[in-house]
């Protein structure tokens, strides 16, 4: 009787139940720990209506793809993400486990061309977080379609995005007056560009978030490019305009910066000028576009002293 019951469809129903069960529970301890300390990267929004986007340009229908070749140089023995025809622009929000308040938009850079999404963009918003700061990842459209400058689209996405992260701070547990701006290379010129053009929206308004500030509280510069005048020697782009009220700014390069430690020096000089709170570092060797993957040298420091900058400014 019993053998003939544990032969019985009945019977490898009930196994099969208990089996499933077991998986779930087993599994169930693991899921939440997971959920309890990693990041929510959940959060990612469209910057504009979708009624607003162009996404063709030079004849042909533009998809978003890593452009990055097997050839392609690597970073650290690590490959890059070269992301190349973005034409919807997002922001990603990674909330650390801990935040203190304060939060950072992290724009990659990539020559107006390409955006280096993961060695300018979550590798940091990941370090960010270890230290309590809110990251907002964003990804502005390049690269510049016919007959628009190369920074004319990326500084209506820093403006939107300024003004949503703030129109949401107190939903997102970050303080309005402590939303900050760090940019490399290109995304350097763009968090300069934003930082000293905020009074006014260089797009007709979307929403009630476009109501409220885009200037960033502090600015952070690494290896930042295009700041200078390409025609006049001495001067800064004509874009970029500084006055008293530009935000309080970290800014770090190197001397054998191919792009010109020039674009550090002049836009520091700005800052003394207009007596904006800044703080520089240079250092003689270390390139350009290495992101934090380098750990060697004052470049593999440089984390640290953004982290100070941020504690000794009440960051």
């Amino acid at each position: 009787m019993k053998n003939r019951f544990y032969k019985t469809k009945t019977f490898k129903a009930i196994c099969f139940l208990c089996f499933v069960a077991a998986a779930i529970f087993a599994n169930a301890p693991v899921a939440a720990a997971q959920n309890m300390t990693s990041p929510d990267i959940s959060k990612i929004i469209d910057l504009w209506p979708k009624d607003r986007l162009i996404d063709t340009a030079y004849g042909h229908k533009l998809v978003e793809h890593d452009v990055t070749k097997p050839t392609d140089d690597k970073v650290q023995e690590k490959s890059v993400i070269r992301l190349g025809d973005i034409t919807n622009a997002t922001i990603q929000v990674f909330t650390p486990k801990n935040p203190n308040g304060t939060a950072v938009i992290v724009c990659p850079g990539g020559g107006y061309y390409i955006l280096a999404m993961d060695l300018e963009g979550t590798e940091l918003c990941t370090w960010f977080n270890s230290i309590g700061v809110t990251a907002i990842l964003l990804k502005y459209r390049v690269p510049a379609p016919p007959g628009k400058l190369r920074y004319e689209l990326p500084l209506q996405d820093a403006q939107r995005a300024l003004g949503l992260v703030r129109f949401n701070a107190a939903k997102w547990g970050i303080k309005p007056d402590h939303i900050g701006i760090m940019g490399f290379s290109a995304g350097g010129h763009l968090s300069a560009l934003v930082s000293n053009s905020y009074d006014k929206r260089t797009y007709p308004k979307v929403d009630a978030a476009d109501d409220v500030s885009c200037r960033p509280d502090f600015t952070i510069l690494t290896y930042p490019a295009y700041l200078v005048d390409e025609k006049h020697e001495g001067k800064l782009a004509p874009e970029i305009v500084v006055t008293p009220k530009t935000p309080p700014t970290f800014i770090m390069q190197t001397e054998d910066d191919p792009v010109n430690v020039e674009n550090a020096l002049f836009y520091y000089l700005a800052l003394k000028k207009a007596k904006v709170p800044a703080e520089m570092h240079l250092y003689p060797t270390g390139g350009h576009g290495y992101g934090i993957r380098s750990k060697t040298g004052g470049i593999g420091t440089y984390p640290q002293l953004i982290a100070k900058w941020l504690a000794d400014n009440n960051l």
